[in-house]
């Protein structure tokens, strides 16, 4: 499914509320697909609906970076509230995570691709690439796209100039694997992926 998103007026984007972010891990990770992620710099506002997340759930979780509740400087975010950025990097790039659980579940959703919605240009310019569909369909390419960088470590996702705000509600949503965690054992089978079926910009 390609949104229709012409004629967005993201200045009057309204950031979503802390309640929204206080949904089971799993739930949020599925109730974030449409919604738009954005960021402001002073270049400009760039944003795109959230077509692909991932959850990651804690303790449990050998996939999770807080596993077996392992607090580290990189994951202490993680035990804070929820509706709170997550970055880190990996293979050079900063991804970004929504924090979910609230405080003590060190838990999060990996924003895995988003649709461009505004900001087109200022995306195109930091990714120096031709191609549209090729801007934010991965987790590495979507935080370059939004100037997104571990500078937004722990910044409210309530207000800018880093925030989630409504949408669109998905006509269709696939379920399946996590993507590159091959040795995290009986969690790689886990269906926690989710994305809006047949959205260009899902991942490949």
């Amino acid at each position: 499914m390609d949104i229709n998103h012409n004629g967005k007026d993201c200045s009057v984007l309204v950031p979503l509320n802390r309640e929204f972010f206080e949904q089971p891990t799993l739930t949020l990770a599925r109730s974030l697909l449409g919604c738009i992620l954005a960021k402001e710099t002073a270049k400009g506002l760039a944003a795109g609906y959230i077509v692909e997340t991932e959850a990651y759930i804690g303790p449990g979780d050998r996939a999770a970076h807080s596993y077996l509740n392992r607090r580290t400087k990189r994951t202490e975010v993680m035990f804070g509230e929820s509706g709170r950025a997550y970055t880190y990097v990996m293979h050079t790039h900063c991804l970004v995570n929504v924090v979910s659980g609230g405080e003590g579940n060190p838990e999060a959703v990996l924003i895995r691709a988003v649709e461009p919605v505004c900001g087109e240009a200022l995306m195109h310019e930091r990714r120096g690439v031709d191609q549209t569909i090729k801007l934010t369909s991965g987790p590495g390419k979507l935080t370059k796209a939004l100037g997104i960088t571990m500078e937004d470590y722990g910044r409210k996702l309530t207000e800018p100039p880093l925030f989630i705000a409504r949408g669109i509600v998905p006509d269709s949503i696939s379920t399946g694997t996590r993507i590159g965690i091959g040795n995290s054992g009986e969690a790689k089978d886990y269906l926690w992926r989710f994305w809006i079926t047949e959205n260009p910009y899902v991942s490949k």
